[in-house]
């Protein structure tokens, strides 16, 4: 399936809901990190946003521009169907659609949902014991991590139902031999537990270099005290008012033509 993006435009349209222009500026701004950070795969993987209103469409990324390209106004917007709203002229990635549209639909609280490819995701979903808890990072992301099965390219819409009963009330999931996803009730949430369960995933390929035998394991008890102090929820006060304000500014100095 192949949907078409908009022309960009250089200023907010009149016409979009209320709080639209702001999503978009703030989903602009995630994929701009994402290639800043070096977590981005060409064209491939995807980022997206619900704008707000009763109509459940969200944001992503037209299929033809690379990650560092994206601004706020070349987003496409697309219904739950997957059929664009408004004029379109770029194609989406259809197994986005099928994973981010599965999402959307069955949690009121995923107004955001972001996937990766990176390699050090994949080589960790592609261990059999998947995330390990022997780094701060690690026992932070990993009580709120689920795991779905590899089944190829998510293009089979009938996957989507597997993926929401996988993912259940969890706000990340590691694909088996594929990749992270992490979701949010906002860009700035959700991009920050993706920062979280990515440098976990780093640093375990890291130091599975010692050996699995080698490593130092955490004191009895310690994974659960960690996760009794960073809550699923836990991230919104540190994202929005914190984490994700500096991170506009550090886009704002390196190139502020994501706001566009």
């Amino acid at each position: 399936m192949a949907t078409l993006a908009r022309e960009p435009e250089t200023r907010p349209d009149t016409r979009m809901a209320p709080g639209e222009w702001e999503a978009r500026v703030d989903l602009a701004a995630a994929y701009r990190l994402v290639a800043l950070y070096g977590w981005d795969d060409l064209i491939f993987t995807h980022l997206s946003c619900r704008v707000p209103g009763p109509e459940h469409h969200f944001l992503i990324n037209p299929y033809n521009m690379m990650f560092e390209e994206i601004t706020a106004s070349s987003l496409v917007k697309i219904d739950v169907d997957g059929m664009p709203v408004g004029e379109a002229k770029s194609p989406v990635n259809p197994a986005g659609f099928t994973i981010h549209s599965a999402i959307h639909m069955a949690r009121e609280d995923a107004t955001a949902v972001m996937h990766l490819h990176t390699p050090h995701g994949q080589a960790v979903s592609a261990m059999e014991f998947g995330l390990l808890p022997h780094t701060q990072t690690a026992m932070i992301a990993k009580h709120n991590v689920a795991y779905h099965d590899y089944e190829g390219i998510a293009t089979d819409l009938d996957e989507r139902e597997r993926l929401v009963k996988d993912l259940g009330d969890k706000h990340a999931m590691i694909l088996r031999n594929h990749g992270t996803l992490t979701v949010g009730d906002s860009v700035a949430s959700c991009f920050l537990r993706l920062y979280f369960l990515e440098r976990a995933c780093q640093a375990q390929v890291m130091m599975l270099s010692a050996g699995l035998e080698n490593l130092n394991n955490p004191p009895q008890g310690t994974e659960e005290k960690v996760a009794s102090q960073s809550p699923a929820g836990g991230v919104g006060m540190l994202a929005k008012g914190l984490a994700w304000p500096a991170l506009l500014r550090k886009l704002d100095r390196i190139d502020p033509s994501y706001r566009d």
